[in-house]
């Protein structure tokens, strides 16, 4: 893992147009482990003009062709997939086991899935006697959070690649040394210079730089709702496209009939995976009053296994800020079953796993994304209640369904305001697109649907 001093621009890496750096933080120990160049907008000007430059030749270049760039970058990001898991772990903070399994093997799954879609998507149709065309949008401007620091890059950038697009990264401060991975790994896999670009920096100088920049004609971010807000603004005031892919407050909605104990336990892991830094996880656990007290003690049990077995939070700030949530739910009348606010070690930025009882849905940890291992337990009385409570929110992400009759929980699913809802504890799909109803965004990641977010429709009439 060796970070470097300048940009990605253009296919080589060049110096950085200012002097300023970021230190990058390991949050298991809080030492800095690099730093990276702070990009301002004279990078972002550069990047862009690459980016340009380089469209028109991959724009054109066959479907076939492009499928099989991505599948070369897939290939690099297997053969390096320990690196990447190494490079995670230091930066972010996730234990090294999940860093190799969701951290570097997820990002390769959508790798591999776009490889396969750019070479069988129909970029053209006949309609009556029209000839229907989708056509690259043309330079894209990413901008990607740290929870899921290459997973983000990668459900960006390759439907972007295969779309015929060419991109300019504005990655998250927090993990940048993992994009610049990316970036030695599109390098080796032969992508024509400038087709991708790199640009670290903060979000609110090189961030704001690349969202506003009239050369860009896409801007997707992925971040929280606040600033998702601030975007949409700024790219609706240039007529630009956008995608957003924002916040969450998911339902875990266990109905009288599902299996109590596995949906108690699946739940509990949900949030616990990443250390609850999840923007889909399921943070509300909905419970019928019959079973509430069976819940809880379940819950309970559950997070009290993990303990020291779930990473850091990323920094000092996100550390702060789910403590003081925890404190909220106390003040507010939550009752405490597992964990609470007091850090469990003396180094890092840990938070115990924590799981509220007698949460009310107006109360703060019911209603805001406090991105942490922390679960709310919620009673309802029955379904039309537990309906109410899952729709409750501004947010509409994601969620879960659990009953003994598929069927049951099917049409409970289709009933609640949300992007997507796992049945009884349904798989990742790479194929399935991702997105928010309501303030949880705009827009469709993974699959075809995130393939035609970077598509435009050109019709011929004949």
């Amino acid at each position: 893992m060796k970070a470097h001093d300048g940009m990605y621009i253009g296919g080589e890496w060049r110096a950085a147009a200012g002097t300023d750096t970021i230190a990058v933080v390991n949050p298991a120990d809080e030492q800095v482990i690099a730093h990276v160049p702070a990009g301002i907008a004279e990078d972002v000007d550069a990047a862009v003009f690459a980016a340009h430059e380089a469209f028109p030749a991959w724009a054109a270049t066959p479907p076939a062709e492009r499928a099989a760039r991505i599948a070369a970058l897939r290939d690099v990001l297997v053969a390096r997939k320990d690196e990447i898991a190494e490079t995670v772990t230091a930066e972010l903070g996730a234990p090294l086991q999940f860093s190799q399994m969701v951290h570097a093997g997820v990002p390769i799954l959508v790798a591999g899935s776009y490889a396969e879609l750019a070479a069988s998507y129909a970029f053209e149709e006949k309609v009556g006697n029209s000839t229907v065309y989708a056509e690259p949008v043309g330079v894209v401007g990413a901008i990607t959070p740290w929870n899921y620091p290459l997973h983000q890059i990668v459900a960006k950038v390759a439907p972007a690649l295969a779309a015929g697009c060419t991109v300019v990264l504005k990655p998250a401060e927090d993990t940048p040394l993992t994009a610049q991975l990316f970036a030695e790994a599109v390098h080796e896999a032969g992508l024509p210079a400038g087709v991708f670009n790199l640009v670290t920096g903060l979000g609110t100088v090189a961030g704001q730089a690349l969202a506003a920049h009239p050369g860009v004609d896409l801007v997707s971010f992925t971040g929280s709702t606040a600033v998702g807000k601030q975007i949409g603004a700024t790219a609706g005031a240039a007529v630009k496209r956008v995608a957003l892919e924002l916040g969450g407050k998911s339902a875990n909605v266990i109905l009288p009939s599902a299996d109590l104990a596995k949906a108690v336990g699946v739940g509990i892991a949900n949030v616990m995976g990443n250390s609850g830094q999840t923007c889909s996880a399921w943070t509300r656990m909905l419970v019928h009053t019959s079973q509430y007290d069976e819940a809880v003690a379940l819950a309970a049990e559950a997070a009290a296994k993990y303990g020291d077995r779930i990473g850091p939070l990323v920094n000092a700030k996100q550390h702060t800020r789910v403590r003081g949530y925890i404190e909220k739910g106390v003040a507010e009348g939550a009752r405490l079953v597992a964990g609470g606010p007091e850090a469990p070690r003396e180094q890092g930025y840990f938070v115990s796993p924590t799981v509220f009882a007698d949460v009310t849905p107006e109360m703060t940890i019911a209603q805001e994304e406090i991105f942490g291992p922390v679960v709310s337990i919620i009673r309802y009385e029955d379904e039309d209640d537990a309906l109410r409570i899952a729709n409750g929110t501004v947010y509409g992400l994601a969620g879960a369904v659990w009953a003994a009759d598929e069927a049951e929980a099917v049409a409970f699913a289709r009933r609640m305001d949300t992007g997507q809802v796992d049945i009884n504890g349904g798989r990742f799909n790479p194929l399935a697109p991702f997105g928010g109803y309501k303030q949880s965004g705009v827009g469709r990641e993974l699959g075809a649907h995130g393939l035609s977010e970077y598509l435009q429709t050109k019709s011929l009439q004949f």
